[in-house]
């Protein structure tokens, strides 16, 4: 939430959500509570499971490759990783 509103925008504005893809849960509930529709959620864990720092660029990359990344696609992207350390941004395509 912090990452959108330091861009300025609302989680209407997100076209998708790429988040870290350690676990279905997180993956579901960070959906949920940026209150998206899971189309709006890209989720491929269930093809690598969790390849760690990896998840994000490659869920980047299958999406670029539908063709659904347009110029001005709003991408949230969120990662975790051991202990407190967390990452979010909101990126224009």
């Amino acid at each position: 939430m912090a990452a959108l509103k330091k861009a300025g925008l609302t989680q209407d504005d997100i076209d998708y959500l790429i988040p870290h893809q350690a676990n279905i849960r997180i993956i579901e509930a960070t959906g949920r509570r940026l209150k998206l529709p899971p189309e709006k959620v890209y989720v491929n864990i269930h093809k690598y499971g969790n390849v760690s720092v990896a998840t994000i660029p490659i869920a980047l990359h299958e999406l670029y490759e539908t063709g659904k990344l347009k110029r001005g696609t709003i991408i949230m992207m969120d990662a975790f990783g051991a202990g407190f350390t967390w990452a979010a941004i909101a990126y224009r395509w």
